[in-house]
């Protein structure tokens, strides 16, 4: 999108500079990554920059306004509420498309595509970054990092995760608590996270509770786990019936969390209906809807609880709305029309940026980002397949 650094590395691309890359990242963990990364970083302009500067916080200062802090209590389910909640999450990953401003179509305006209190790949996102740097030989001057005093000194982005993912705690009281982590299609930024910070990835099925405390076993001996970076994902877990658990979420426990489960929920597809933005579609809960919009076709009907976007329907109809069972776990969004901004060596690609905030302090402090790339008709492997210059992918922008 600075279409000289795009046309730059458009001419300097060669498949064999890709199959570098690749081969370079599975080399570093001795581990082949299980998701598309793509062939290509995105180039982001400063009107671009800054707007999307702008949308994380007009998204964040609703979150934590009067209004929301007043319905977000609603968005728990009851059976999945966890003791011990925290006033502000750990971590939020917020999406936005890569959009045109309909008033002003020379310029761009960032749409919320979704929301999350939960981390996202802090740890790979870092990693690839500087991969893309080594592989590609970008320019000096581009960075990733949006706090000019990280674009100064990148090793204050460790400083600032270790201390939000370790919380002053020793690392090997500290884990990364996963479904079958292994086995988990972002398990290299699992990798990632136990180089730079010491974090050990640990299936939740390996712990063990003796009164409020839990712990593992490793080579013979009890791990007590004092703080959990917690990336179980409740809809994946409410899928997996056959998991022997030896604990509750719902246990009053003596544990600290890097990510309070809660935030799950609080920051979700639950929040949009309750955002009035420029840079947010239209969204209703589907039991609040007054009237149906004439034109159904220019919404996506969303489910509140589904895993990897499972139950999403494009071009709805009255049929589609005649089929949920259960319309107060259903929003109807405006449907976004994303830019195909990214110039490739065939189809242009549309970008969409999930924005990366940590709590730094009691502040929620934007720091990175993970981009992902689409030719098809939604983001995502299903709809890309056997498509090239898609996937997953990080921008860079000039330092301040």
């Amino acid at each position: 999108m600075i279409n000289h650094y795009r046309q730059w590395f458009n001419q300097n691309f060669t498949p064999a500079k890709y199959q570098a890359l690749i081969a370079g990242v599975n080399q570093e963990f001795d581990y082949q990554v299980a998701f598309k990364i793509c062939e290509t970083p995105i180039f982001i302009p400063d009107q671009l920059k800054t707007e999307l500067e702008k949308a994380c916080q007009d998204v964040l200062n609703q979150v934590f306004s009067p209004a929301y802090q007043a319905q977000m209590h609603r968005a728990v389910p009851e059976q999945f509420y966890v003791p011990g909640d925290t006033p502000m999450p750990t971590f939020a990953a917020i999406d936005f498309a890569v959009a045109r401003d309909p008033e002003n179509p020379d310029r761009y305006l960032p749409q919320l595509i979704e929301l999350q209190g939960f981390p996202s790949l802090f740890g790979f996102q870092e990693f690839i970054s500087t991969m893309y740097r080594r592989y590609y030989g970008l320019p000096g001057n581009l960075i990733h990092l949006f706090p000019p005093e990280l674009q100064a000194d990148e090793s204050l982005y460790f400083e600032k995760l270790r201390l939000a993912m370790l919380g002053g705690h020793h690392p090997d009281q500290v884990i990364l608590m996963e479904i079958e982590p292994e086995k988990q299609k972002t398990y290299i930024d699992f990798l990632c996270t136990q180089r730079y910070f010491g974090i050990k990835p640990v299936c939740i099925t390996r712990l063990r509770k003796q009164g409020r405390k839990l712990y593992y076993e490793e080579g013979g001996h009890r791990i007590w786990v004092e703080r959990i970076y917690n990336r179980v994902i409740f809809d994946e877990l409410v899928q997996r019936p056959d998991l022997d658990l030896h604990f509750s979420f719902r246990d009053e426990l003596d544990v600290s969390w890097a990510g309070h489960p809660n935030w799950f929920f609080k920051m979700s597809k639950f929040t949009l209906p309750f955002l009035n933005s420029r840079y947010v579609p239209t969204t209703y809960f589907l039991n609040e809807l007054k009237s149906i919009p004439d034109n159904l076709d220019d919404y996506v009907l969303k489910p509140l609880f589904s895993f990897a976007g499972a139950g999403v329907k494009f071009g709805v109809s009255q049929a589609d709305l005649d089929q949920v069972r259960d319309p107060s776990n259903f929003i109807l969004m405006k449907k976004v029309q994303y830019a195909p901004e990214v110039t490739t060596l065939d189809l242009p690609a549309k970008a969409e940026i999930r924005l990366l905030v940590v709590n730094v302090g009691g502040k929620l402090e934007l720091l990175t980002n993970l981009v992902r790339l689409s030719k098809g008709k939604m983001m995502g492997v299903d709809f890309n397949k056997g498509l090239d210059w898609v996937g997953g992918s990080i921008g860079f922008f000039e330092r301040d």
